[in-house]
């Protein structure tokens, strides 16, 4: 068993698992390991953003003082190299390379028949040696305007990966009324649409009282017109989309649509917009922005950076869930033949891949972007890293994203009247 397991970890045998575990797919596992390495790095950056971590560091003999070198290699080090933004920025990048790299060696893998479908599948031993690898190059990355630079990278891919989530957030909203509605008509209960129901409304409460505290906290009466003019136009579009979702002809074509789904992307709409706000960089506006140079000014003598505000929390909570349900999507199916008892992941992919491989290294690429961005709170650093501002920059990709979702929304309400020869079920 155990020479099993250590092929598992350095060939490309199937991976064994453990006792308690059912056997389980060869591109579920692969998913859900290439995910673990995506949190692991999110812990690492975690833990190098903390306040008082460099201070545990000086606490270590000889690591943060002192300088001499063994073998030639330096051994003095700076820790201030492996905290902050460099570090959290660092790591966005080691992690982007990685995933960039399979992202590149896997395109067009159409079956388990090809060779690096067995780097895909096996391997994970040296696979983490080689993130290890490229993570600690990217710390020998000169400063300068490799941050600065690095910032746009992650605005743009944040972005893309919140259009990720918003298009996953529509399926699931889609899959759950359905699911909801087949079992009502199935069971002939009331209790199933009474809970669709009480979703409903828990959705829309929610979102009427996060735009009238929006409202309250992010905005003055004389002043702050950009955060009255952000909210209120994402309030028009939510009452739009959720108007547009239950009209006749709009039923007509898909009985399924209703208030539930446009509920869900309200709510969601409505947390974009508060995350958009937390980065207006005019401090009358945005009391997330005093409390974050409060904090700064009270240590007078260093930068430092929290990203556990509300937004940034809520925002690794999302992030969590869609990275999981894009590693785990199609987890479910048919039992495998169990070899001589053990539990174990089973090729089921000889016929044709389940899923695109350089696709879903792009998707964990993307994560990796919108998480280091996100523990960063969207502050731009300048070249010396002595200054971060929070740039509109920040504000106006979340608010574009979330126009670009409810359109996407509006879109697959619509598809079907616009293109009646198309099957959308």
């Amino acid at each position: 068993m155990l020479l099993l397991q250590v092929s598992c970890l350095c060939g490309s045998a199937p991976c064994l698992l453990c006792g308690c575990c059912p056997s389980a797919k060869n591109s579920t596992v692969s998913r859900l390991l290439f995910t673990f390495f995506l949190f692991l790095g999110t812990l690492v950056s975690i833990i190098m953003i903390i306040p008082g971590v460099e201070k545990e560091l000086h606490k270590l003999p000889g690591f943060c003082e002192g300088s001499g070198s063994v073998l030639g290699v330096q051994t003095h080090v700076d820790c201030r190299s492996f905290l902050g933004h460099k570090a959290v920025y660092r790591m966005g990048f080691a992690m982007a390379a990685f995933f960039f790299l399979f992202a590149l060696l896997m395109v067009c893998v159409r079956s388990s028949k090809d060779p690096r479908a067995a780097v895909q599948n096996g391997f994970w031993f040296f696979k983490f040696l080689v993130l290890v690898g490229i993570t600690v190059g990217a710390f020998y990355i000169p400063d300068g305007a490799f941050t600065s630079v690095w910032f746009y990278f992650g605005v743009v891919g944040s972005f893309l990966f919140i259009l990720i989530q918003l298009i996953l957030l529509i399926d699931f909203a889609h899959s759950w009324s359905q699911l909801w509605l087949h079992n009502a008509g199935e069971s002939n209960a009331k209790g199933w649409y009474a809970a669709l129901c009480i979703f409903t409304f828990i959705f829309y409460a929610t979102s009427i009282a996060a735009i009238v505290l929006l409202y309250i906290y992010y905005t003055k009466p004389e002043g702050c017109t950009e955060g009255k003019v952000l909210i209120s136009i994402n309030l028009i579009l939510c009452l739009i989309i959720s108007a547009v979702s239950i009209l006749p002809k709009i039923q007509d074509a898909q009985p399924h649509s209703g208030l539930l789904q446009a509920s869900l992307i309200t709510l969601y709409t409505i947390y974009v917009t508060w995350s958009a706000l937390a980065n207006v960089p005019t401090q009358t506006c945005n009391p997330t922005l005093l409390v974050r140079n409060s904090t700064v000014s009270a240590t007078a003598t260093q930068t430092l950076t929290t990203w556990w505000d509300a937004p940034s929390i809520v925002g690794l909570i999302i992030f969590i869930l869609c990275t999981l349900f894009i590693s785990a999507a199609g987890a479910g199916g048919e039992a495998a033949a169990m070899e001589s008892g053990l539990h174990r992941a089973y090729d089921n992919e000889q016929d044709g891949v389940s899923y695109n491989y350089t696709f879903f290294h792009l998707c964990l690429l993307l994560a990796a972007l919108y998480i280091m961005m996100t523990l960063t709170n969207w502050y731009r650093p300048d070249e010396s890293l002595q200054v971060l501002t929070s740039p509109w920059t920040a504000v106006w990709v979340k608010i574009c994203s979330s126009w670009a979702g409810l359109l996407l929304y509006l879109w697959t309400l619509v598809a079907p009247l616009v293109l009646p020869n198309r099957d959308f079920s």
